[in-house]
């Protein structure tokens, strides 16, 4: 088919250009700044990778079952019940995608306020929303190949940051103490901060949106995600180890401000080992990495969106045509990111987004023990894919404990979203039985 040129490698871009983002250079430092030592710090690192590896499996599983783009959307409606489905796609159009392609946006016109004074962030960010809505509307080939290269330029940077890391910094190991020392082991603390160690390594499944698009989906999709999830975990150690090796609490405290200077960790570093010049390096760094992130969103959201067109839950216009990009889906993106831009205070909101992912991601993990009650049509996952499921749901579950124990929006925040998403599936479920009976 035409539309089927995905391959491997352009599967593992998509999961580099979703993983790799500021994140992993500002997470550290709040656990620095407050109770958790270096060792705590890389194996919070280490079980987040666990995670993200062992719901990589777990997703490889469900692509056997159900080979078709539209990730949570497509499994829970097929595998569960449309209802959980459609809610799974209304909080991909608004938390997973557009708001993130918002706030990659602003911190792109950010950054690149740090090296021009004179920079209009506001108006940055919406021209990197409409250029790249654009290229991902025009057409397949464009939409591939400059994401392609937005993920190279990316991974090239990221790992010149780790060489020089490793080659000019310390390498032993620290013997810096946090601020607020305890006497066991702080549990509630690192389940806490392994939500926003969740939000850096968001975009493990990226391969699964784009299903459709592989030449052989069944085979190349899960092979994307495990090996592209392996190596940003192992990334992402790298950097970690950089980072507690060579700061102290009191110098990552600075990603307190991160929100008026556009300092990370990773900006004190690249000063340290090469001056104001290494600064403006991590600054391109950066802009690069949220501009590689909102392409590979503005790339794959979309797809969500037109399987939920053909399916009739949203307007046929958006389910675009057989071989092209689904042009009135990636418009509608944009016009909501473009609209989330003008209010970017909304942003605070978005303090739970780790939480969310992570009960959503829970949610279709579960699908796969569901089939094997109560859809017995199904054939029943490989032993294997079901060990990682479950490890995946024992961890998600202990982490949604601490996270709505802990996180007082989180509660709100999700109730909200429940009742909108439910109230909009009553009204598409009424408008397609009118639909079809007239």
């Amino acid at each position: 088919m035409k539309n089927q040129r995905l391959g491997v490698f352009s599967g593992m871009g998509m999961v580099f250009a979703n993983m790799i983002g500021a994140g992993v250079f500002l997470s550290t430092g709040f656990m620095m700044a407050q109770d958790m030592n270096a060792g705590q710090i890389l194996l919070a690192w280490f079980v987040g990778m666990l995670i993200a590896m062992t719901g990589a499996k777990a997703y490889s599983g469900l692509v056997q079952l159900v080979p078709q783009s539209g990730g949570e959307y497509r499994f829970l409606s097929a595998l569960i019940h449309p209802a959980l489905g459609y809610f799974a796609g209304w909080a991909s159009l608004l938390i997973g995608f557009s708001a993130p392609i918002a706030i990659c946006a602003m911190a792109t016109g950010a950054f690149a306020g740090t090296l021009h004074s004179e920079v209009n962030t506001t108006l940055i960010a919406a021209l990197v929303i409409l250029a790249l809505t654009a290229a991902h509307a025009v057409g397949m080939r464009i939409s591939i190949t400059a994401q392609n290269l937005l993920v190279v330029v990316k991974i090239i940077l990221l790992l010149g940051f780790i060489i020089a890391g490793l080659a000019f910094g310390s390498n032993t190991w620290p013997e810096w103490t946090p601020p607020n020392t305890s006497d066991g082991f702080p549990l509630g603390s690192f389940m806490i901060n392994l939500f926003y160690i969740a939000f850096a390594f968001s975009g493990w499944n990226a391969a699964i949106y784009a299903a459709s698009e592989f030449k052989n989906p069944k085979r190349d999709v899960p092979r994307a995600m495990v090996l592209g999830c392996l190596a940003v975990g192992v990334l992402y150690l790298l950097v970690n180890w950089i980072f507690v090796a060579n700061l102290t609490p009191e110098q990552a405290a600075v990603v307190f401000t991160y929100e008026t200077d556009r300092i990370t960790l990773g900006h004190l570093i690249m000063q340290n080992i090469l001056g104001d010049t290494g600064a403006a390096c991590m600054s391109i760094f950066a802009i690069i990495a949220f501009i590689s992130s909102a392409s590979a969103m503005t790339f794959l959201g979309p797809r969500v969106y037109a399987a939920m067109a053909k399916d009739g839950f949203l307007p046929t216009a958006l389910k675009g045509k057989e071989g092209i990009p689904p042009a009135g889906a990636v418009l509608l993106q944009g016009v909501i990111s473009l609209l989330l831009v003008l209010a970017y205070q909304l942003q605070e909101a978005l303090s739970s987004v780790g939480a969310i992912l992570t009960l959503f991601s829970a949610l279709t993990v579960f699908s796969l023990f569901w089939i094997c009650f109560k859809r017995k049509e199904y054939p029943r996952p490989a032993p294997l894919v079901l060990i990682a499921g479950g490890l995946f749901l024992i961890i998600s579950v202990i982490m949604l404990y601490f996270g709505f124990s802990g996180l007082l929006t989180l509660n709100l925040w999700v109730g909200i979203s429940i009742l909108a998403a439910l109230l909009g599936y009553y009204i598409a479920k009424r408008k397609r039985a009118s639909d079809s009976s007239d």
